[in-house]
């Protein structure tokens, strides 16, 4: 029995995708929202996503292409734990699986933490990381641990080195997380940056994503404004809007992309706003990884 057996359950397919023979690309749902500690929910984000993908269009205006023509399977929800450790273990044998077979996945959070997860499915060789995200999550500790929504990229700087990181759309960290950050030679852009010339924020990521081998996007949807985005663990003003966003993933997403997470959506705070923002987001880049 494989690992995606024993560690997934079927669910309702995104977009109604059906089962294919050589998948290119899979999608995952990871429900789970064990660390959060404003506004949970996001463990209802995965089945959601799906239901909102059922009822928009498939057809990308950027990429000209529609999603229905790509080869894509529905693997499931995970089973998820109640200890947040074997939550991430469990997903990261998934992942691993999965990317050893030479496909690409779209990981449906769940909560930020899940990052750390799949990350960990690469573990042999971890690739880079751009993150769309309001808070830069590089908390020591949080709330009495060292592995929640808060820490992750305090962790991901302590696997991978920091110059393997680059955070697009913060807006929102304490003193001590923009002292590391500065230390450690993160490398980010605030959503002031973004507003002001995205020009400018496009051009210094594509050059700092020329210089990887592999990348992971991870989407935090608190990196969208609370009135595009209402319906987030931890919504932040100031925001960026859906076209600023899947303008510069249309300029990022390539053949070096390895996988894709969408998180922090807790649809219970609206009446589905948010998940079909979710929704769109994850069709658009199925299609621009598949045009590029």
């Amino acid at each position: 029995m494989s690992y995606t057996e024993l560690y997934t359950v079927k669910a309702a397919s995104f977009l109604g995708f059906e089962s294919v023979q050589e998948p290119e690309y899979v999608v995952l749902g990871v429900p789970y929202d064990g660390t959060s500690t404003y506004r949970p929910g996001s463990r209802f984000a995965p089945d959601a996503i799906r239901e909102a993908s059922m009822n928009i269009e498939t057809y990308s205006l950027r990429a000209r292409l529609d999603a229905e023509a790509i080869k894509v399977e529905d693997l499931g929800n995970l089973h998820v734990a109640t200890d947040v450790h074997e939550t991430l273990r469990r997903l990261s044998l998934v992942v691993e699986e999965q990317a050893s077979r030479g496909r690409r996945l779209l990981i449906l959070g769940g909560e930020h933490t899940v990052t750390l997860g799949a990350m960990d499915g690469f573990k042999h060789g971890y690739p880079a990381v751009l993150c769309f995200d309001a808070h830069m999550d590089l908390r020591d500790e949080y709330m009495g641990s060292k592995v929640n929504h808060a820490t992750v990229f305090r962790r991901l700087c302590e696997r991978l080195g920091a110059d393997k990181i680059m955070m697009v759309g913060v807006r929102a960290f304490t003193g001590e997380e923009l002292d590391y950050a500065q230390e450690a030679g993160l490398r980010f852009f605030t959503s002031l940056e973004v507003s002001r010339d995205i020009g400018y924020v496009v051009e210094k990521v594509k050059s700092w994503v020329d210089g990887v081998d592999r990348l992971y996007i991870s989407i935090d949807l608190d990196v969208l404004d609370p009135s595009q985005a209402p319906a987030v663990g931890n919504p932040e003003p100031e925001g960026l809007t859906t076209t600023q966003l899947l303008d510069m993933l249309w300029e990022v997403c390539g053949s070096k992309v390895v996988a894709v997470d969408i998180v922090e959506a807790a649809p219970v705070y609206d009446r589905g706003v948010t998940a079909i923002q979710a929704a769109k987001i994850a069709v658009e880049v199925l299609c621009y990884l598949e045009a590029r």
